[in-house]
């Protein structure tokens, strides 16, 4: 039997270009060494570039470091900043592949996940989506695995003072989680982080993707409870990440206006909890 075929998205806009070359290069290090554990066959690039055309020649040069054997990375731009889930959506009639990955562009990848959340999509035939292990850039835990939040944990945790934190830290424990992320693979994962999401692509494309409605945040919310009713999102230890990307408190108001105006529809849409 052939093995798997893969598919990936990085969506971009105005990105670090060396940020974007390490993140292109850990990711062709993961899809050469999950061919080599025979976890892998062919591998699809595609970049969907969210910003002006100053940026091509950035995008240009790190895709250098996508191995020919590939074949040859896609660019997809001119678009404009149709915000990320859109832009994932762009490719989606496009993917002929088994599994599709959709990562950030602030993400590098253990030379060991793919291969590893590759290995537990064909052992579990019920997990749908793969989340990883993320680490900051110190090495600490991300824990972007969440249950379901409510309007209070998620004041809290986005643009709550620290000491006001550390006063309602075991709600925000709940939230996050780490009860049991850790070093075990946990099924029934409520809600997966979008900067890392290893799927099913005939799952992902039967959902029609992620939900165009949603600018910026809480597309992956949604789009990991669409999956939850179909399959299991699991947490893989072993596919592991570093995660550059901060929260949206600290971007700037314009990132705090998208925040709200996504977490209003998220709600909306599947339902409100207040405490």
């Amino acid at each position: 039997m052939a093995a798997p075929a893969l598919s990936a998205t990085v969506v971009t806009y105005r990105p670090d270009a060396a940020l974007l070359a390490r993140c292109i290069a850990s990711l062709a290090a993961a899809v050469l060494r999950a061919r080599e554990r025979g976890e892998l066959g062919r591998a699809r690039l595609f970049v969907v570039d969210n910003g002006s055309d100053e940026s091509g020649a950035a995008l240009r040069a790190a895709l250098h470091a996508w191995p020919a054997q590939a074949g040859a990375p896609e660019i997809v731009a001119g678009h404009g900043n149709v915000g990320y889930g859109r832009a994932n959506n762009l490719v989606l009639d496009r993917l002929d592949s088994d599994f599709h990955l959709v990562m950030n562009p602030d993400v590098e990848l253990d030379r060991e996940a793919l291969a590893a959340g590759l290995a537990a999509l064909r052992v579990h035939p019920e997990v749908g989506l793969v989340a990883p292990d993320a680490r900051a850039d110190d090495g600490t835990r991300q824990y972007l695995c969440k249950r379901y939040p409510s309007l209070w944990v998620l004041f809290l945790r986005g643009f709550a003072p620290e000491r006001v934190r550390r006063r309602f830290a075991r709600a925000l424990a709940e939230y996050e989680m780490r009860d049991v992320i850790g070093e075990e693979t946990v099924q029934g994962v409520p809600l997966a982080s979008g900067c890392f999401m290893l799927l099913r692509t005939a799952l992902f494309r039967r959902l029609g993707g992620f939900d165009p409605r949603f600018f910026l945040y809480f597309e992956d919310y949604d789009l990991s409870l669409r999956i939850g009713r179909e399959a299991s999102v699991a947490y893989v230890p072993g596919a592991r990440i570093v995660h550059h990307g901060g929260e949206a408190a600290a971007k700037g108001l314009r990132h705090i206006a998208w925040f709200v105006r996504s977490a209003w529809r998220f709600f909306a849409t599947h339902g409100w909890k207040v405490a």
